[in-house]
């Protein structure tokens, strides 16, 4: 018989995270400290939005694009909270989470052999997602002592003829970092004047702490070159709901939408009533839960810091990015041996690129209870390390 499968599907590797994820399901007593999932319930009057469509048999397909009253409501958000406008009828559709409307982004824009720039560390889906559109992916490794910004001087060092899009990871999984009004400058000077594209993935733009998101969309010449893509999961604790949604330039758009309609069809019905409430009503929620998140964070911080373990201060996202290098130690060898040794999964920094290497993607999505109780466990295993050798 002959090979049913593709060649290029069996060279991609599956994810880092779900390595970890899968085997603390099946540990009795393990924490796991490794899933990017907000750990509060979904906000009631969103619940209560999707129970009333259901209710009132709001259960067919809507148009491809997402229901009209909630694009016109993600229009009023962009303008509100990000300082920028589209079209609702034009510039916007729906997608299933933040993660299809990369995936059928890149597939509109790459034609073979066009390169795709992938800050690392970053978001798992990207690398796998131009290889399946045809792209080719350029890594451009991130650095802790840029505070895992990405600087116009390393952007330029990536660029060639074949380049086409950035992908613009800010705030960033796995690291917490972000992009501020004058980093933001210095790229969006370079790819208007390298005639780049780029696909800025915003799923985080809403939990950042004391510095305020700026979307590169909303600076000059710069809307017409960039596919905005937010979402719902994070800021919304709406993970399972899986609905999210693309800005782009309507030529872009369009594409995009001819993807989606022979692929999905359309996002759930139920999902996209419940966000039209999400995100006409939900800023008071996003504060609640950033509060929450924010002291959280500064608690891991201090915690990791006094283990010796090198921190830089994430002021992003829901995630720490401690160094492990002291301990002579592969970011899996030490997340094998945690998993094994205290009961505690936490995902080995390679996951999320070869620069991840020697550092451990924490997430404080967790109950500051589940996080103490990590931390123990950590804080005696690092101990022991120091103590008995590794």
């Amino acid at each position: 018989m002959r090979n049913p499968l593709s060649s290029t599907i069996v060279t991609i590797p599956p994810s880092g995270i779900r390595k970890f994820f899968d085997v603390v399901n099946e540990m009795e007593g393990a924490i796991s400290l490794g899933v990017g999932e907000p750990d509060f319930d979904t906000p009631w009057h969103v619940r209560d939005a999707g129970i009333r469509s259901l209710e009132m048999g709001k259960t067919f397909y809507t148009s491809n694009a997402g229901l009209k009253e909630l694009k016109v409501e993600i229009c009023n958000y962009m303008k509100r909270r990000m300082k920028v406008e589209y079209n609702y009828s034009s510039e916007v559709m729906v997608t299933i989470g933040g993660s299809e409307a990369i995936d059928i982004a890149l597939r509109a824009m790459l034609d073979p052999g066009d390169e795709v720039l992938i800050p690392q560390p970053s978001y798992v889906s990207y690398v796998p997602c131009t290889i399946l559109a045809g792209g080719v992916p350029v890594v451009i490794e991130l650095e802790a002592k840029d505070q895992f910004r990405l600087t116009r001087e390393k952007l330029l060092e990536k660029i060639t003829p074949k380049t086409k899009i950035l992908i613009l990871p800010f705030p960033n999984n796995p690291t917490g970092a972000i992009m501020e009004k004058e980093d933001l400058e210095a790229v969006a000077q370079v790819v208007r004047e390298k005639d780049l594209f780029v696909i800025s993935d915003e799923i985080y733009a809403e939990l950042t702490y004391g510095k305020k998101h700026v979307t590169i969309a909303s600076l000059p010449g710069m809307r017409e070159r960039t596919v905005l893509i937010n979402g719902f999961s994070k800021a919304y604790a709406m993970t399972g709901w899986r609905i999210g949604y693309a800005c782009a330039p309507e030529q872009i758009l369009k594409q995009m939408l001819k993807i989606h309609q022979y692929a999905i069809m359309c996002a759930p019905t139920t999902s996209q009533y419940a966000a039209v409430e999400a995100i006409k009503n939900g800023d008071s929620d996003i504060e609640e839960m950033k509060r929450s998140y924010n002291e959280r964070r500064k608690y891991l911080l201090g915690e990791f810091r006094s283990l010796g373990m090198d921190c830089f201060e994430p002021y992003g996202a829901f995630y720490m990015f401690p160094c492990i290098k002291r301990f002579g130690m592969t970011s899996e060898e030490f997340a094998t041996r945690l998993l094994r040794e205290e009961k505690i999964a936490i995902v080995p920094g390679t996951a999320f690129g070869d620069c991840g290497e020697g550092y451990l993607r924490v997430s404080y999505a967790y109950s500051m209870e589940d996080l103490k109780r990590a931390i123990r466990r950590i804080r005696r295993f690092v101990v022991r390390l120091d103590t008995v050798g590794r």
